[in-house]
């Protein structure tokens, strides 16, 4: 039963580190047009967000001021946005950077489970553990790095934990018996 729960989410995993792989090829190759993009598309959302809200206060007879208010600073925001692509940089960088260590935190710990179960596997998921944990700090840690380098670095992350998935997909039936 644990089995079919741990591949399910193990594929979610490998589905959300190929969407990893796919945006850091972009990255590598388009870097300051994804960036731009992603400011657009979201300084876009925020500005149809905050008309709605004002169209909201208008036709509930302007009686909910906070939806006037809420609109326009969503509106003013969203113009923000779009303008500071160097705000949408270092957001990106922080959550890429933040999941990254997350993501090498929670394979070490599989790494423990590989090794309990006396399992040659682990050592692997250790140094890939510990690739992406470096790559994670160095992400958090140079707001001025080049966005090609990033995006290998996201591409590597990528990777390295499509193969972690794989790895434990293929062998989880096997550890669950012991």
């Amino acid at each position: 039963m644990f089995e079919k729960i741990f591949k399910r989410a193990s594929w979610t995993d490998v589905v959300i580190s190929v969407i990893f792989v796919v945006f850091g090829i972009l990255l590598m190759t388009n870097a300051s047009a994804i960036v731009s993009m992603l400011s657009i598309i979201l300084g876009g959302i925020f500005v149809a967000i905050g008309i709605f809200k004002i169209i909201e206060y208008i036709s509930q007879g302007k009686e909910d001021n906070y939806l006037m208010g809420l609109g326009a600073a969503a509106i003013l925001g969203g113009i923000v946005i779009m303008f500071a692509t160097g705000i949408i940089l270092t957001l990106s960088r922080i959550i890429i950077g933040l999941w990254m260590l997350y993501t090498a935190i929670m394979n070490l710990q599989t790494a423990a489970v590989w090794k309990d179960f006396q399992s040659r596997l682990w050592l692997a998921t250790v140094i890939g553990s510990v690739l992406t944990l470096i790559a994670g700090i160095y992400i958090l840690a140079n707001s001025g790095a080049i966005l090609e380098g990033i995006g290998f670095i996201i591409v590597l992350y990528g990777l390295v934990d499509i193969f972690e998935r794989l790895v434990f997909i293929k062998n989880v039936d096997n550890y669950m018996e012991k």
